[in-house]
């Protein structure tokens, strides 16, 4: 048992191993920290994609020139010219 253990060729390719695992620029944990900086990625893509299709559903309500008139006047309080708009503020009542 020894014997092949001490092996120059077992010796190399154990050295070659733990090269290959810890020291070399293509190592296994480089490999493992750039998997979870694409997982990351990879998420935050899904909850773009997820935003954008939230905001078409959103843009599509607004072409609707009556849906366009009542967010402006919301809003921007956007008004006619024949019309007075009256902001009525609230102040709360502190005792």
């Amino acid at each position: 048992m020894k014997k092949y253990i001490l092996n120059k060729y077992v010796l190399i390719l154990i050295g070659f191993a733990i090269w290959m695992y810890f020291f070399d620029d293509n190592s296994f944990l480089i490999h493992k920290e750039l998997r979870k900086e694409a997982e990351k990625y990879n998420s935050s893509i899904d909850f773009y994609k997820k935003e954008i299709e939230k905001d078409k559903k959103i843009l599509k309500d607004y072409d609707n020139p009556e849906a366009m008139e009542k967010f402006a006047r919301e809003t921007y309080q956007m008004k006619k010219d024949s019309e007075d708009i009256y902001i009525i503020q609230i102040d709360s009542i502190e005792d």
